[in-house]
């Protein structure tokens, strides 16, 4: 079985929403994602002005029209541009081989269980080369220079971030 991912990054802090998965896509869905990103009170795109997407057709007149009735101009990318949505496709490229092709899923919700531990690991733990190599949200562990060596584990072992306990 296929299941769709559809992801949202904000482009200054690296920051990834997870925003659906499903196995079928259609424009009544597409409607519900996008009322969900624009939504006032905790919608990720509140107080944005722009997004950018692919020239994909599930990104439908409809689904544009939901955001612009947001105050969010949605910008369709040309065709074969990846160059200008590359944080998203860098990100795209990470999650898929340093994850998803590592594991067999069993249905959506091993495969939500995934996608959900990797966004933490994005987040907390990984090391950002566009950010000055810095920690999206660095945790109190970090630039620690004495006290063990601990590692964490995430997936069983897939994902494994290294830091130096509390001394």
């Amino acid at each position: 079985m296929t299941f769709y991912l559809l992801f949202v990054m904000e482009l200054k802090t690296r920051r990834v929403h997870f925003a659906a998965c499903t196995a079928t896509l259609g424009d009544d869905f597409m409607k519900q994602i996008a009322r969900n990103l624009t939504d006032p009170f905790d919608g990720f795109l509140k107080d944005k002005k722009y997004v950018l997407m692919d020239p994909d057709s599930n990104f439908s007149s409809a689904f544009r029209g939901v955001l612009e009735g947001a105050d969010v101009c949605p910008v369709r990318l040309p065709p074969r541009s990846p160059d200008l949505n590359s944080h998203l496709e860098r990100f795209h490229l990470s999650i898929k081989s340093e994850c998803l092709s590592r594991m067999i899923f069993f249905g959506e919700k091993s495969l939500r269980r995934a996608v959900t531990n990797y966004l933490e690991h994005h987040h907390v733990e990984r090391n950002h080369q566009g950010l000055g190599n810095e920690i999206i949200e660095p945790g109190a562990e970090v630039g620690a220079v004495a006290g063990k060596i601990e590692c964490r584990e995430r997936l069983g072992g897939v994902l494994n971030y290294y830091y130096r306990d509390a001394a």
